[in-house]
């Protein structure tokens, strides 16, 4: 059974850092790309980052120049630094693994609270 586990959430005063990380287990194909979404209050869930198998990484506008994502194909992880954090970047992270074969696994979701 694939299961992601995303950890690393958290309250956080604007400007500070949080780095979360997903850890995956139970996948038998090849990881394609791995990515990062979240999702606030009354919004839909939005892409925030994504690096693919070759390094190649995009970030939503919002987010370039603060957070980096990083991932290991080998041991299926997939990491996001988050620095000089905003109020608006409150929400749910969910980290998201891609197989070449086409399937999504999804982890269960992060908080992160962003207030002074």
């Amino acid at each position: 059974q694939v299961q992601l586990v995303e950890s690393g959430g958290g309250l956080v005063q604007p400007g500070g850092s949080l780095r979360l990380s997903c850890a995956a287990s139970g996948i038998i194909f090849t990881i394609y790309d791995m990515a990062w979404y979240r999702q606030a209050p009354g919004n839909q869930r939005e892409l925030v980052a994504s690096i693919t198998s070759l390094g190649s990484t995009n970030y939503v506008d919002s987010v370039k120049g603060r957070f980096t994502i990083s991932g290991d194909n080998a041991l299926n992880t997939v990491s996001l630094q988050m620095n000089s954090l905003k109020p608006e970047d409150t929400a749910v992270y969910y980290c998201k693994m891609r197989s070449y074969r086409g399937d999504d696994y999804w982890g269960q979701g992060t908080q992160v609270a962003v207030s002074s």
